[in-house]
């Protein structure tokens, strides 16, 4: 019996206002919550609240038989928290059926793994604190933000008391070898592997409204018939969450996919659900994975470059993390929130480059005209930010001296 696993990523950024040069040293405020709030209310109601209702009612109809994973960035729960109330309920719901598993990741869907192991530790921390506040739960699996995945990152994760973490299927990692089994990481081999089948996930994810895709019309039979042919012990469907309703709209049959698709899957009598750490701890590795250099699920390179891979992203970055001592040793939590949320790697994403295909997919979910547009924005408010950290500093010191 092979193994399905689906996984899938929820995440909203706090998206920042148009702030000029002019703003910086007299507006603190970064965010601009007319918009946060007003795509918050809009995927609610076009993918978190249907799919979420569509999920509960496939677990009660397969009695235990059908099971998912999930993992919700510390920003999207933020924004639940404010502007959609509703949508984090009903995930509780879910959680409760005993079905659904949550993995841990960073709080901010930072790139903070790719900063320091300090900063990556805090941003874990952070993270399995609200899953315990908000959903009673302490999750053993692990997921990186966009799936970036190294030797040295695996070592990090398992020295963090992880069992299980998730990685792409990248080709060029993988060579000849299938996604679909599991594997165990480079350093000491106590972290077990599960890696995405990219071609399928992406036949969901990316191609499923494509009319001039040669399999379009997708079906769910279609595609069950093609997860049973799959050689292998699990096949890991994982993608974001927001390709239910916004990515592929309702208009589209997406929703009715989702409704038939556990029935096709269990009715060819081969294939079983599981969550990420079930699935983990009923296989066995079958080999070890090497990855001396960061791998992500983005882009053709599977790389970090879509994120890193230009001078303006590069910049931005090294600014940003010279600030982290400065804002540690305020130990104050309005400029802890400011520093979350500017860590966020969609900022970064916003500031690519790149062109064809990728360029598509980076344009799709941009704010900004141009890369130096969202670079300009992103420096204006780390400049501000940067002036009222250094201010705060000073007053502090100047109350140790009087005292």
């Amino acid at each position: 019996m092979k193994t399905v696993c689906l996984y899938f990523q929820v995440h909203q950024p706090w998206r920042l206002k148009t702030y000029r040069f002019f703003n910086i040293g007299k507006d603190h405020n970064y965010l601009d919550d007319l918009t946060n709030r007003a795509i918050m209310q809009k995927i609610a109601r076009e993918c978190y609240l249907p799919m979420n209702s569509l999920l509960l009612k496939l677990i009660k109809e397969n009695k235990g038989a059908f099971r998912v994973s999930f993992s919700l960035t510390g920003t999207v729960v933020e924004q639940f928290k404010l502007y959609a109330p509703e949508v984090l309920d009903s995930f509780r719901e879910l959680v409760k059926t005993g079905c659904v598993e949550l993995l841990c990741e960073t709080y901010s869907h930072s790139l903070a793994a790719l900063s320091s192991k300090e900063d990556f530790t805090e941003q874990v921390k952070a993270h399995l604190s609200m899953l315990k506040r908000e959903f009673g739960v302490k999750p053993k699996a692990f997921r990186n933000t966009e799936l970036i995945y190294s030797d040295e990152i695996a070592k990090a994760v398992e020295g963090m008391g992880f069992k299980t973490m998730l990685a792409e299927g990248a080709k060029h990692i993988l060579g000849w070898k299938s996604p679909n089994f599991v594997y165990s990481d480079a350093v000491d081999n106590k972290l077990r592997l599960m890696l995405r089948n990219y071609k399928l996930s992406d036949d969901i994810a990316f191609r499923f409204s494509n009319e001039g895709w040669s399999e379009w019309p997708l079906t769910a039979d279609k595609f069950a018939g093609w997860v049973a042919q799959e050689t292998g012990d699990v096949v890991n469907l994982f993608m974001d969450y927001e390709t239910f309703g916004e990515h592929q709209k309702a208009s589209t049959g997406i929703f009715d996919f989702v409704k038939a698709l556990p029935g096709a899957l269990l009715r060819t009598g081969e294939l079983e659900f599981a969550t990420v750490s079930e699935a983990s701890k009923r296989l066995q590795p079958v080999a070890v994975l090497h990855c001396p250099y960061a791998m992500s699920w983005a882009d053709e390179e599977r790389d970090v470059t879509a994120w890193l891979g230009n001078e303006l992203q590069n910049e931005a970055f090294s600014k940003l993390y010279a600030l982290k001592d400065k804002v540690k040793a305020l130990k104050n939590a309005d400029y802890e929130y400011v520093w979350n949320f500017m860590q966020t790697s969609d900022h970064f994403y916003y500031m690519a480059t790149k062109w064809l295909s990728d360029g598509d997919v980076h344009s799709y979910f941009n704010p900004y005209d141009t890369a130096y547009e969202a670079f300009i924005n992103y420096m204006n408010v780390l400049s501000d930010f940067q002036i009222e950290v250094e201010k705060a500093l000073e007053a502090k010191k100047s109350r140790k001296k009087s005292k």
